[in-house]
């Protein structure tokens, strides 16, 4: 794996959009800034979420999302995509989700990050393009993307390197946990190899947890927006 830089820092408060027939407050809007950001423990300055449910919070404080996923995604969408077209926080180049495990520390800028889980797609990503199939193509491409959590604090900017400082030593990577939360569902093996990864983040470890207790989560209302 070679160099891991930033190749765009974005930020955007929630904002409303239509959706089927109604308006949605999302902060998926989210905008490139210049000049270096400051990070907190819970979000870049200039950036909040409007869902602090399943968005944002310590465990979710920075989205990153792989630049190498946005030639196929125009490609798909059939329209140029700009830096932040995802709602991530760090478009980011050379570090990928097969190559990113769970509990991974970097350094980037004055910051010092944890990676905590993959992004699970929601249908905030349907209201934005009006595809509502959408989430779930992002889903089963694995090209989720993934959060970090703050460790320290500190100033970021583009073209900041991402520096890996300590590697997990379990070696979960964001692919694998996206399989196993996604496809394959069953595999008990799977789920406990996870689940020894003392630095998953709670939401995460919950869903995994039920499953092995025999409970299921729906995943249609993060999918569409709709209850049932």
């Amino acid at each position: 794996m070679g160099k891991a830089a930033i190749v765009s820092l974005n930020v955007g408060t929630p904002s409303p959009l239509a959706y089927h027939d109604k308006e949605v407050l999302t902060g998926i809007m989210k905008r490139p800034v210049s000049g270096r950001v400051f990070l907190s423990k819970v979000n870049f300055e200039g950036d909040a979420q409007a869902d602090l449910i399943h968005h944002g919070g310590e465990e979710k404080a920075v989205c990153v999302y792989p630049y190498e996923y946005y030639a196929y995604w125009e490609r798909e969408l059939n329209r140029p995509m700009e830096y932040g077209a995802f709602g991530e926080n760090l478009t980011t180049e050379g570090l990928m989700e097969q190559n990113v495990c769970i509990g991974d520390v970097y350094r980037i800028g004055e910051a010092i990050v944890q990676v905590s889980q993959p992004r699970q797609p929601c249908f905030k990503l349907s209201v934005k393009y009006g595809l509502p199939d959408l989430p779930l193509k992002f889903q089963d491409t694995g090209y989720t993307g993934y959060y970090f959590r703050v460790l320290q604090e500190g100033y970021v900017g583009k073209g900041d390197a991402l520096i890996l400082l300590r590697r997990h030593p379990c070696g979960v990577t964001i692919s694998f946990a996206n399989q196993i939360m996604h496809h394959d569902r069953h595999n008990v093996e799977g789920i406990r190899r996870i689940l020894a990864v003392e630095s998953l983040s709670g939401s995460w470890r919950a869903t995994f947890q039920k499953r092995l207790n025999g409970e299921w989560t729906d995943s249609k209302e993060r999918l569409t927006g709709q209850k049932g």
